[in-house]
């Protein structure tokens, strides 16, 4: 701590006589150290006192060595004083308690509080406003409470270089985040009816400023949901894994069925049945090449069953020479795929055995 010189009163004393030592400025005065420490401490709320301590040891030693400081040692002591009084007064009543809780419960509102593409994979979330619109801040909860969002997991857009507009990312997104969706939340089953896929994009002004990522997420609909629909590696065992990974592209190929119809586009159409087609003797060699536990191979036999009579209506559907062959092959292709694609199988093997009142259905960007 600087100190300035005081001045000195008094005539300039006489030189003295050769040799003596003329006399100089006296020696200045220090501060107590122990005195600022006391100060600080009563200062500090958390110290009370450690300060009250400091700054009586300080003022014997004060005294002892004409230091100064005993002003701020005695400031430090009443400071203290109060603050332990304080704090005796807050253990005793409880209020001490109710401050730490709001500061905690600060704290962790604050660390809650989000950007929507500062999420990850696994947290469950509430926007700022609507759903629909650009969200600048979430908050995170836990995934038990009810929650608007859960996140899933997200990827970077590359191949432009400008700003390639919301349409050409939402369709890249579109098709990335059902598939992301889709890893996350192998039991489709267990997905509310309301819930379905989203995701948030970068905008053209994030873009200019290097943003470049979709965030994919489950969302309300209409109101909030409770729980988490995760059910991946993470939370299966590999029998559920394999069973879920070998008949979910089913159900996924079966969504893509084309706008127009037959008549419309015969082309495109033909190309959904044979990959559909496809997709099903897939599901079948999977089920087949695997060992089941014992209380499962009953149900996941005949599944097999129904997927190889299914095999021979979708071949007839994916082959139909002319739209007309096509709508005769049509209702009986439908008609053999299992409806329920397994449920006795998917109990057997402990996974949800009743599918949800309504499928997902399309994404929406927000």
């Amino acid at each position: 701590m600087p100190y300035a010189a005081g001045p000195h009163t008094g005539t300039p004393g006489v030189p003295g006589p050769p040799g003596t030592v003329p006399y100089g400025m006296p020696p200045r005065r220090t501060t107590n150290g122990l005195a600022v420490a006391s100060l600080v401490s009563g200062v500090v709320c958390c110290l009370p006192p450690l300060g009250l301590v400091l700054g009586l040891v300080a003022l014997p030693r004060i005294r002892k060595r004409d230091q100064a400081g005993k002003g701020l040692a005695v400031a430090g002591i009443v400071l203290s004083a109060l603050s332990s009084l304080l704090l005796v007064v807050g253990i005793a009543t409880g209020g001490l308690s109710t401050f730490w809780g709001g500061f905690k419960e600060g704290v962790e509102e604050a660390s809650r509080s989000k950007s929507a593409f500062s999420l990850r994979t696994g947290q469950c979330f509430t926007p700022d406003g609507r759903l629909d619109e650009y969200a600048t801040d979430v908050t995170v909860v836990d995934c038990a409470r009810p929650h608007i969002g859960e996140v899933t997991g997200g990827f970077k857009v590359t191949g432009f270089r400008t700003w390639p507009g919301e349409d050409a990312i939402d369709a890249i997104a579109q098709k990335r985040c059902e598939t992301v969706n889709g890893g996350y939340a192998l039991d489709t089953w267990a997905v509310p009816k309301d819930v379905w896929l989203y995701y948030y994009l970068p905008s053209a002004q994030s873009w200019r400023l290097g943003d470049r990522t979709v965030t994919c997420v489950f969302a309300g609909e209409k109101k909030p949901f409770s729980g988490s629909v995760r059910s991946d590696a993470s939370t299966l065992d590999d029998h559920q894994v394999a069973f879920l990974k070998a008949v979910n592209p089913i159900e996924t190929v079966s969504y893509r069925e084309p706008d127009e119809d037959a008549d419309e586009d015969f082309a495109a159409n033909k190309a959904w049945a044979s990959e559909l087609l496809a997709t099903i003797e897939t599901a079948r060699a999977g089920l087949e090449r695997r060992a089941w536990p014992a209380g499962a191979v009953p149900s996941v036999v005949a599944l097999r069953k129904e997927l190889g009579a299914a095999s021979k209506e979708w071949l007839t559907l994916a082959t139909a020479a002319d739209a007309e062959a096509y709508w005769e092959a049509y209702d009986p292709a439908w008609e053999s795929l299992p409806e329920d694609l397994g449920a006795d199988a998917r109990t057997a093997l402990d996974l949800t055995g009743t599918p949800p009142v309504d499928g997902a259905g399309e994404g929406s960007s927000v």
